[in-house]
């Protein structure tokens, strides 16, 4: 294709914050790779609840968020170097490359990204796979290793452990060695038992608190109102790492000699990604991809995140 005769693309924006309604499928002008950056012609486009936060407005309410409108929403890609900027010598054209770029605007058939927040696509990965990776895989990997400093033989309760975080989390948890507590739904036990939970916890039908306890690190990819349930089931010295906002009591934890720290915001690695590639490739952790839809579908892609019942990633296909 030629880039210069394509000054615009199809992409998914919205001029306000509101429902999966306010979502659009436009004409916009295509994006221009600057110093350090390359552009990426997407192949596919992963889905994470931040980008329903951010639409909703509810990142705005909660941390101040400010976004210029009309906004094109999406962090993770995968795709294929259409042209690289100034000072780029890692990448060329004609890469397949993926990753978490903090430039944003994925939902789109064209985004900028720094070329240092990127890694080649691991061949075994088709786009659609690699693009359910980076933002999921390195937000488990970050929040676990970097934040929970989780060692072998611990014991880490995963609330929500089904989703596109927490089925990753799992996954790199028991790599780690840990004993892992997966809690999610019923309906998820088949799945987490596949991915190694050594306990399982229904939370629609027993109380988290009553099933579990003496836990070293309380990993809480749910957030909300219900926090300081999850502070019960740990040991003296123990950790609550979470990636959402939520209620967790300063003195409850306090109390209990525990610590809560701050949101595990996560944050680009390549480095980070290759191993996570790598591990992929072994077959040591597995992607589980709930559904794809095309580009134009964005808006029920958000309706599906909007459920909360959405087991590992939804991705958005851009192109063949």
């Amino acid at each position: 294709m030629n880039i210069a005769m394509t000054p615009t693309m199809k992409a998914i924006r919205f001029p306000t914050y509101g429902g999966p309604e306010v979502l659009q499928y436009e004409d916009v002008p295509r994006p221009i790779a600057g110093p350090g950056e390359v552009l990426v012609r997407i192949h596919a486009a992963g889905i994470n609840p931040g980008d329903k936060n951010i639409r909703a407005g509810i990142a705005n309410k909660q941390f101040g968020l400010t976004i210029p409108f009309p906004f094109i929403p999406g962090n993770d890609l995968s795709g294929e170097i259409a042209a690289v900027g100034p000072e780029v010598t890692a990448f060329q054209v004609g890469d397949l490359v993926y990753g978490l770029t903090m430039n944003g605007a994925t939902y789109a058939e064209y985004a900028t990204a720094q070329a240092s927040q990127l890694a080649h696509k691991p061949p075994f990965m088709d786009h659609i796979q690699a693009a359910g990776v980076p933002l999921a895989a390195l937000t488990a990997w970050q929040a676990l290793f970097d934040h929970g400093h989780l060692e072998a033989r611990q014991v880490v309760l995963i609330n929500g452990a089904s989703g596109g975080v927490g089925h990753f989390a799992v996954q790199f948890a028991k790599r780690k060695g840990a004993r892992v507590i997966g809690v999610a739904s019923g309906r998820n036990e088949a799945f987490l038992r596949e991915l190694g939970v050594d306990q399982f916890i229904d939370y629609t039908a027993t109380p988290v608190e009553k099933a579990a306890q003496n836990v070293d690190l309380v990993f809480d990819a749910v957030g909300g109102k219900h926090g300081n349930r999850l502070l019960q089931v740990l040991k003296r010295g123990g950790a609550l790492v979470p990636i959402f906002w939520g209620e967790y009591s300063v003195e409850q934890a306090a109390a209990a000699s525990v610590t809560i720290q701050d949101i595990a915001w996560v944050q680009p690695n390549a480095a980070q990604l290759d191993e996570i590639g790598r591990l992929i490739g072994l077959e040591h952790v597995h992607i589980h991809i709930e559904t794809v839809l095309p580009l134009a579908e964005a808006r029920k892609a958000h309706e599906l995140i909007e459920g909360g019942q959405i087991r590992g990633k939804v991705v958005l296909r851009v192109a063949e």
